[in-house]
């Protein structure tokens, strides 16, 4: 069980909160609106706090200190990055996502190590998919036998600077492409991981949860042992 704060109680922020406190985490929700919380269901446990979601008082009431992740998908672009740079900046939550209206905006972020997602291309799933990497894999795409399954990878930041092909070799996939600053590219045999990054990559059905958990983690010993091996002189290897 893990604690999660949102700020922004709107549709996005509610169906958050629901989801994340029906998979048995704590949840602080966060409005400058007290009367937004009159829209979460009445079996709601979690905490209510009033106030900006980027002052560090009110963050500090949500328990951002013990926050797995956190969320800002409020109305407000400033608001939300702000907030979302406080909770990584001062409280060193791991795990930040800010919701952004204007898509240019979102990709200067992007650069600046804060994943966002443009309101065109957003929904609550996309939300959990980057404050839970352990959240199951969701599929863009199952080829016609239903045995093979396009998802996007839920990397810890402790893969960035790896190689892709020390991605696939680790979980058992087949990258396919990479988005990065907004843009879909295709990757080399040489193209790192960066913070940011979204990885869609070719796996089987039957090892999405693996792959989940592979890379929801830090990387092996055993990978990071192959990956300075490959950088030795005289070693053979792709680097």
């Amino acid at each position: 069980m893990a604690h999660f704060v949102i700020m922004g109680v709107g549709r996005v922020g509610i169906t958050l909160a629901h989801a994340l406190e029906d998979s048995g985490h704590t949840v602080a929700v966060i409005d400058q609106d007290d009367r937004a919380f009159r829209k979460l269901r009445p079996s709601f446990s979690g905490k209510k706090v009033t106030g900006h979601g980027f002052d560090r008082e009110v963050l500090q009431r949500a328990g951002i200190a013990d926050a797995y992740a956190f969320a800002a998908v409020s109305s407000g672009d400033n608001s939300n990055i702000i907030a979302a740079r406080v909770a990584r900046e001062t409280f060193k939550v791991k795990h930040v996502v800010a919701r952004i209206y204007d898509p240019t905006r979102a990709e200067f972020y992007q650069r600046m190590g804060i994943p966002t997602v443009a309101s065109v291309r957003w929904s609550a799933d996309q939300v959990l998919r980057r404050i839970l990497p352990e959240h199951a894999i969701t599929g863009d795409f199952r080829e016609a036998s239903g045995r093979l399954q396009l998802g996007e990878l839920p990397l810890d930041d402790a893969w960035s600077g790896l190689h892709l092909d020390r991605i696939e070799e680790a979980a058992g996939v087949r990258v396919a492409f990479v988005t990065r600053f907004g843009e879909g590219i295709l990757p080399a045999s040489d193209t790192s991981y960066q913070q940011g990054d979204i990885v869609h990559a070719m796996m089987r059905v039957e090892d999405v949860e693996r792959v989940a958990r592979v890379l929801s983690r830090p990387p092996s010993d055993e990978v990071m042992e192959a990956v300075a091996l490959a950088a030795t002189p005289g070693t053979r290897g792709r680097d």
